[in-house]
């Protein structure tokens, strides 16, 4: 029997890299799928690698509808996963989203994974209007719902990779700590998007049936920074010694977003909201894990696990 066919969007960054080389890699999924990895720029070292292993990588581009016609035309799945940072506007993202929505209906598209995220805004009755970067996702992905195509929606959880050398660094002299604008006890979902992103969308494609129009939510499990700190020092135990967690003002977690991100103040602003959602609303609105991790084959990885291979951290003890 002929492979049904899934086309990847975003094939080189964290999340879309993972769906293909999770497939790829995997012996049940790569005899039932080929994977078509778009990107902008198949000549790139990424992209080569990709093919390297198997994909088939084809250019294309979420501004580019015909580019989007060719690179969907045949198959049965498509993970699409846009970057709102790449542009800092939910509008363009939101285009983007729904343009792929758009074709995945024309071209009859059997099983399109959405890379969303929850409304925010409406999550907390207005409290919390401007997390922007989650509430366009969020739009998408009613959109999707409102073409009635058949399609199911993957979020992401908090990235593990946006802890070391940022929330979590070496202050100077090797005094590392932890910094964020929540309370110790705000609970995490954190998730190695490189490496868990593939596990969770390769196991929607598999269970195609039992998982349209359901959300599957990314992540190992809920951490406090009490606990990331606890483990930072059971992997370091020296270089842990000292090491502890601060809760920072919003204004003061505002400046260093905009000092080392170059943001302006709306992004600032939403990024502080963002984190007031951990404790306040809940990153998944309180939603369990279990269910997703459910569908998994393969374990997610740990916050040790990512801690103990993280480059930033190597020759701490």
């Amino acid at each position: 029997m002929a492979k049904l066919t899934i086309t990847v969007f975003g094939s080189t960054g964290k999340q879309g890299s993972s769906v293909v080389k999770s497939i790829l890699a995997d012996s049940t999924a790569s005899s039932q799928f080929h994977v078509k990895a778009v990107t902008r720029d198949p000549s790139k070292d990424s992209a080569r690698a990709l093919a390297s292993l198997g994909a088939e990588v084809v250019a294309g581009d979420f501004n580019d509808k015909q580019s989007l016609h060719a690179a969907i035309k045949g198959a049965w799945g498509v993970f699409s996963v846009t970057n709102f940072w790449e542009l800092f506007s939910a509008e363009a993202e939101a285009a983007q989203g729904k343009a792929v929505a758009d074709v995945c209906k024309a071209e009859g598209v059997k099983h399109l994974i959405w890379s969303s995220l929850f409304n925010v805004n409406k999550l907390s009755n207005g409290v919390l209007p401007g997390v922007v970067h989650f509430d366009g996702k969020a739009d998408v992905e009613d959109y999707i719902r409102s073409l009635g195509i058949p399609a199911s929606f993957f979020h992401a959880g908090f990235y593990m990779s946006n802890l070391p050398g940022q929330s979590l660094r070496d202050m100077g002299e090797g005094n590392w700590a932890l910094a964020m604008p929540n309370p110790a006890d705000a609970p995490i979902p954190l998730f190695d998007a490189a490496a868990d992103t593939g596990k969770f969308v390769k196991a929607m494609f598999l269970n195609h049936e039992k998982i349209l129009g359901k959300s599957i939510y990314g992540a190992t499990a809920y951490y406090t920074p009490t606990q990331i700190v606890d483990d930072f020092k059971e992997l370091f135990p020296n270089t842990g010694k000292k090491m502890g967690f601060s809760q920072l003002p919003g204004d003061v977690f505002k400046s260093i977003v905009g000092s080392t991100m170059g943001a302006p103040e709306p992004i600032q602003e939403a990024l502080l909201q963002n984190m007031r959602l951990l404790k306040e609303f809940g990153y998944y609105g309180g939603e369990k894990l279990e269910p997703s991790l459910a569908i998994l084959t393969e374990k997610p990885t740990t916050w040790k696990e990512f801690a103990k291979k993280e480059p930033i951290f190597a020759g701490l003890n």
